[in-house]
């Protein structure tokens, strides 16, 4: 749908470690081919839904596929400084701004 609307890199971003008591927030942020047609495409789900087992399975298949990863930290002092909603921003932006091609949409 959207690569109809002409978006050709579209990065989907998501943050681990918020809510946890300490240690950093970390994101990623990643540019998968638009025709995709994987058999374990239907097994992507949040982290948290995921065994450990399927999680590595699917960061196998991710990282084999992936036209660009990127992966951004914000650490406990940006996190006590900034506040936890800001410190995500921040950790995605890095994840973003690493990936080449920079996608023209992040979701």
């Amino acid at each position: 749908m959207l690569e109809k609307q002409g978006y050709r890199y579209i990065a989907g971003v998501d943050e681990v470690g918020r809510g946890a008591l300490a240690g950093p927030v970390v994101a990623a942020a990643v540019i998968l081919p638009c025709d995709i047609d994987a058999p374990w495409l239907g097994l992507v789900r949040d982290s948290k839904q995921l065994s450990p087992k399927k999680r590595e399975l699917l960061f196998h298949h991710i990282h084999e596929i992936a036209i660009s990863i990127g992966i951004g930290m914000a650490d406990c002092k940006i996190i006590d400084a900034r506040g936890i909603v800001r410190a995500t921003q921040m950790a995605m932006r890095l994840a973003i701004e690493q990936l080449s091609p920079s996608p023209r949409l992040s979701l």
